[in-house]
């Protein structure tokens, strides 16, 4: 089936958090910032869905062996990892799970670590759970990011360090690490008993000349020593569906994370979303290859738009995710004022770079997952409220 991913979908007013009146200035604002995709999922998903809702009972339900086959059998198709089905904890979503691990393996007052700037939900599964936040920056060397492992000894070092949340692909500089990178981080982990949780919810979006390496496929100990999230909610666009799976090779702590979730309550999964996830795991596989090209085509229109027409701005070009990362610091330096040339003068609505924490100043993030006509609008809107200043 050829899927055409510049087909238009007005997601005006249809419950969109992405497209809520609440959170967009007027009705001509155009918003680019939440990573969720401004595609129709895969067919199959659509009629798997359909074929639930006309059944007409929607008691509570079970997660068949089929959805646990499917998810295995993704991961082992796309990335060569065998994941046991007693691996797996289903929860209603990537963040809750992280709330939860934060509260299973950190006391009140122990240290996580993030690499900033980096995904800010992270930052609140800390907080609120009584944590504190440890910056292990990335830096920028040579127009690339990379990680900081001298300071990472250190941070590591600190007895009340328990955890690390590695983000690969990184959201939202859109690294895709290295095995000699995550190995370098994996050792330094084992060394100081600090537990890895790797959110890999996008390594299914890795481009041309890049590949993703699961970080629990390194070794043995790797396996032993971390917690690797994965979800269908971005690779599908099946977010609103809250399925999650949080695959953890240690008995002991999947048995202590278990714990945590069954204290919670939240043990049942939505039954659409177990229907939807089955469906895209088994039948998707053609409409993410297509996706993917599309996908690289707004990447090539993004990275010849700056340089035809606005060379003074920095693009990153993404090696995983959905998202671009631009450097906005030569055009404005007060995050404050970029964010009125770009919600008031513009009129779009992007992830603030300030939000992804230290280093994430003067920067915008554009979630690219839409139709070229729109992302063709959204440049020509900055670029012109660039030109008016």
């Amino acid at each position: 089936m050829k899927y055409d991913f510049d087909e238009y979908t007005n997601r005006r007013n249809t419950g969109s958090i992405k497209w809520s009146p609440s959170v967009l200035d007027d009705e001509d604002t155009l918003p680019l910032w939440i990573a969720d995709m401004d595609f129709r999922c895969p067919q199959p998903v659509i009629d798997r869905l359909v074929k639930k809702a006309e059944h007409g009972i929607y008691g509570y339900p079970e997660r068949p062996n089929s959805y646990y086959d499917a998810v295995i059998g993704w991961y082992e198709k796309k990335h060569g990892w065998k994941i046991e089905k007693d691996w797996i904890v289903v929860t209603p979503g990537v963040i809750p799970a992280l709330h939860l691990m934060v509260q299973t393996f950190c006391m009140r007052g122990d240290q996580v670590i993030v690499q900033t700037p980096v995904y800010y939900p992270f930052f609140q599964a800390i907080l609120s759970n009584g944590c504190h936040i440890v910056y292990n920056q990335l830096r920028l060397e040579n127009g690339q990011y990379v990680m900081d492992f001298e300071a990472l000894e250190k941070q590591a070092r600190d007895p009340r360090a328990k955890l690390i949340i590695l983000c690969n692909p990184h959201n939202p500089i859109g690294r895709v690490w290295t095995e000699e990178e995550l190995k370098r981080l994996g050792d330094i982990c084992i060394d100081n008993d600090v537990l890895v949780v790797a959110d890999e919810i996008h390594s299914d979006f890795i481009f041309r000349g890049f590949q993703h390496t699961v970080f629990s496929m390194i070794s043995d100990d790797f396996s032993e020593n971390s917690i690797i999230c994965t979800a269908p909610s971005k690779t599908f666009n099946l977010a609103g569906l809250q399925v999650s799976n949080i695959v953890i090779p240690n008995k002991r702590i999947k048995q202590d994370f278990v714990q945590t979730v069954e204290g919670t309550g939240i043990t049942l999964s939505n039954i659409f979303g177990i229907a939807a996830a089955t469906a895209a795991y088994e039948e998707g596989e053609e409409w993410l290859t297509q996706l993917l090209v599309y996908l690289e085509g707004n990447i090539d229109f993004l990275e010849r738009f700056i340089l035809e027409k606005m060379p003074e701005v920095k693009f990153f070009r993404p090696q995983g995710t959905y998202l671009g990362w631009f450097d906005f610091r030569s055009i404005e330096q007060d995050p404050e004022l970029l964010e009125d040339l770009m919600r008031k003068k513009a009129n779009v609505l992007l992830d603030e770079g300030y939000i992804f924490g230290k280093g994430g100043e003067g920067f915008e993030r554009i979630n690219f997952a839409c139709p070229r006509s729109t992302l063709d609008e959204v440049m020509n809107r900055i670029h012109k409220a660039i030109g008016n200043r």
